[in-house]
């Protein structure tokens, strides 16, 4: 069991299967739902080592998040590395560029 750190909250993440075989694994995410399930899944989606990978949400009064990685090569618990990776990637890009351009209006905006 390991530990995803974000600054609001710990979202704690576990396998739900004990097979030996690494290319095929479910983690359960708590605290955690459609937001990143949707995100990672986009992420992961394009990757031709990746056979399938998709998400659920049991139920709306569960907070948790079912993800489920089928690889054609290599590991599973890798692929979830790299794509919530690529995913803060993702997030801090657009925040760095969102904070760019409100500070480019507001400097616009004072000139006139």
């Amino acid at each position: 069991m390991s530990f995803y750190h974000s600054k609001e909250k710990i979202s704690q993440l576990a396998e739900t299967e004990s097979s030996n075989d690494e290319k095929k694994k479910t983690y359960v995410f708590w605290n955690e739902g459609h937001t990143l399930g949707n995100a990672l899944k986009l992420v992961m989606a394009n990757d031709p080592k990746i056979n399938f990978c998709g998400y659920t949400v049991p139920h709306p009064s569960e907070s948790k998040m079912h993800f489920r990685i089928q690889m054609n090569e290599g590991r599973a618990v890798d692929a979830l590395r790299k794509g919530l990776e690529d995913v803060v990637k993702m997030c801090d890009h657009m925040l760095t560029t969102f904070d760019n351009e409100m500070e480019s209006y507001t400097n616009n905006s004072s000139q006139r």
